[in-house]
């Protein structure tokens, strides 16, 4: 008999995660497993690629609300999950916009609890695959609860207290990496016999495929020294270091060097003053939101990821999987990303660092090829990650 198994996740706009739960649906055992598939919002350009096999359960008009402005909440008569909301603006810590964020997204759900509504159809095991997991912690029923880890949680600031009453709910925390893991567990210790390791799901024939499909832009004529970013534009993903970057390398007389970034967030017009700011309109340019990043990826010279803190970047090993010479930044779980000098480099988690780290790619042809010729002969298949997922099911 097949298991019964929820699966939840905010949407599918264009993201990292969402990126990783498209390859772990379309590479499922649908003859083990009857899969329903709840997005609190039936948003994004990702949703035309979700398996047909995955049931796509009927959006709820309440949880639809979480990417929705208070203003838009209160419009559309939810006038109690608004004033919720409103409640949780006001209790978070007032800081840095990337850090009360989370406090902010926190609260949000616990104030709005008493005001959702649960499903009514039991479960086998029910996986909340993006935090905060309340809603498979309060409002699912099932035998097995998983929620998944996809970031460095000693990076971002939350309540704990709370963080621990929601996930005390769960049978077991999937992190995506060891050093994921590791990090989770030094702020939350007594979770610590929870937690496994499950990678997110790669899919080399897929990112090929669709990295071979044409585009008609600028880029392509662009003979330029390419770099390339993938990701949200935001304090953790480190878009301003990129272009201040980019700066340091233009002083010293690198004029030959072309940015891109492929990717939309909140951070946009921040991004955009600095690239103003420094006189780099012409050389550091954002792509916006791209359904198919990956043949923009193609044409890039080295992939670059500058970001502060990650779990485990879903883009960096798809840049891996296209051979591409990567440099990331030394962030906390950079180790169970990159192997380096081998399949990539890993460089101080500054903007000099940044432009240290190119600088010397950019000078050292023999150095990217090895990587990209390391990366070409790698197998990033790792459909096998599933079993572990099964094992616990």
């Amino acid at each position: 008999m097949k298991k019964k198994m929820l699966i939840a996740s905010f949407d599918m706009e264009i993201g990292g995660v969402e990126r990783s739960l498209l390859s772990m649906l379309n590479n499922f055992d649908y003859k083990r497993n009857q899969v329903d598939l709840m997005l609190y919002s039936h948003n994004g350009d990702l949703m035309n690629l979700l398996p047909h096999q995955a049931n796509l359960l009927a959006e709820i008009k309440a949880y639809r609300t979480f990417r929705m402005s208070i203003r838009e909440v209160l419009k559309s008569g939810k006038l109690q999950i608004g004033l919720t909301r409103l409640a949780a603006k006001c209790h978070a810590s007032f800081g840095r916009s990337s850090e009360n964020g989370y406090k902010q997204m926190q609260y949000m759900w616990k104030y709005t609890l008493r005001f959702l509504p649960k499903l009514e159809k039991s479960y086998d095991i029910a996986i909340s695959y993006l935090w905060p997991h309340y809603f498979v912690a309060e409002k699912v029923k099932a035998t097995t609860k998983i929620a998944w880890i996809h970031t460095d949680y000693s990076t971002i600031d939350t309540n704990i207290k709370e963080d621990l009453n929601m996930w005390s709910k769960f049978d077991y925390l999937v992190a995506v990496s060891n050093e994921c893991k590791h990090a989770f567990i030094k702020k939350y210790p007594i979770l610590k016999e929870k937690v496994v390791v499950i990678e997110n799901i790669m899919s080399p024939i897929f990112v090929r495929k669709l990295a071979n499909e044409k585009i008609e832009h600028p880029l392509i004529r662009d003979h330029r020294f390419k770099i390339m970013t993938v990701a949200r534009l935001s304090y953790a993903k480190g878009i301003d270091h990129a272009v201040e970057a980019l700066k340091v390398l233009k002083n010293r007389g690198y004029d030959n060097i072309a940015w891109y970034v492929v990717g939309y967030g909140g951070d946009e017009t921040i991004v955009r003053e600095l690239i103003d700011k420094h006189d780099l309109k012409e050389s550091f340019i954002l792509l916006g939101k791209q359904t198919n990043p990956y043949p923009f990826m193609k044409e890039a010279d080295i992939y670059v990821q500058p970001s502060r803190y990650e779990g485990k970047a879903v883009t960096v090993g798809e840049a891996q999987i296209l051979g591409k010479p990567v440099l990331i930044t030394n962030y906390p779980t950079a180790q169970s990303q990159v192997n380096n000098k081998i399949d990539g480099v890993i460089c101080d988690l500054s903007v000099d660092g940044i432009a240290n780290g190119i600088e010397s790619l950019y000078n050292n042809p023999k150095l990217r090829q090895q990587l990209a010729s390391h990366c070409k002969n790698a197998n990033y298949e790792n459909n096998k990650e599933l079993e572990k997922l099964y094992e616990l099911m």
